[in-house]
């Protein structure tokens, strides 16, 4: 069996050029919403058309609410998190993960819309002393199940950021940005084309891809914009503040990977 589990984020969607697109939930237009379920619907198809035997797909930008089921592959499976955790039902039973819409860690050159969870409070991010984005933070929620990261489709700076953690790894790059907020688009068509045979070749490979697994325990440090942020952090016992800006904790699980 080739289960595939397919996570999705917004600002690396095909047909999105503009910062102010990209909003959460019933903010979103029509047309950005259709656009998600495209690119959506292209990575299941490929999923199934590489061997797939069963796709879940799980809508994560801004924590949900982004998608219309009425336009969702009717044979994929919509993951509800039933079990209350962010990430959703994946587990040791899938093949692999797919994270569909991807954009770059904060601070990357060329990227659109850069970001680590939170443009406005999070300068940096970093695992084991390593700038790490969602990208890296998902593989390695995934990698605590043994499932690696295969495929991913967003904007150019985003996919060359999966090749320097993810060796092997499949990408559809639908965008380039030519500044932070905006940027230039592949036709849909086409996009949707090269998210499809991305995930189609994904699905195909024989051999694994790495699972992305730091060494444990790993030291997590977050570099805040403001100190009155990371005011807010060092109130967690957890928490060891470094400095006006930054805090750190060290971790003994891959799903314990954030404050």
């Amino acid at each position: 069996m080739k289960k595939i589990y397919i996570h999705t984020d917004l600002e690396g969607i095909s047909g999105i050029d503009k910062g102010e697109m990209v909003g959460h939930g019933k903010s979103n237009s029509d047309y950005v919403t259709e656009r998600l379920m495209a690119d959506t619907n292209a990575a299941i198809d490929g999923a199934f058309l590489g061997g797939a035997t069963h796709v879940t797909v799980l809508d994560s930008h801004g924590g949900g609410g982004n998608f219309d089921l009425s336009l969702l592959d009717k044979r994929a499976e919509h993951d509800t998190k039933p079990n209350g955790k962010w990430w959703g039902i994946v587990d040791a039973d899938y093949f692999g993960t797919f994270f569909i819409g991807a954009h770059a860690m904060a601070g990357t050159l060329g990227g659109f819309l850069d970001h680590t969870q939170s443009s406005e409070s999070i300068y940096n991010y970093l695992i084991n002393g390593r700038r790490t984005g969602e990208l890296g933070q998902w593989a390695m929620v995934c990698a605590h199940y043994g499932v690696p990261m295969i495929m991913m489709s967003g904007d150019l700076a985003a996919a060359f950021e999966a090749t320097q953690f993810f060796p092997g790894i499949e990408t559809a790059a639908v965008k380039t940005a030519v500044s932070r907020s905006r940027a230039k688009l592949l036709p849909n068509d086409a996009a949707l084309e090269k998210i499809r045979r991305a995930a189609k070749a994904a699905v195909e490979k024989d051999e694994a891809i790495p699972l992305f697994r730091p060494i444990l325990p790993m030291e997590l440090k977050f570099e805040f914009m403001r100190a009155d942020y990371c005011d807010w952090a060092a109130a967690n016992s957890k928490i060891e503040r470094i400095d006006a800006r930054t805090a750190k904790k060290i971790s003994q699980s891959y799903q314990d990977y954030w404050l």
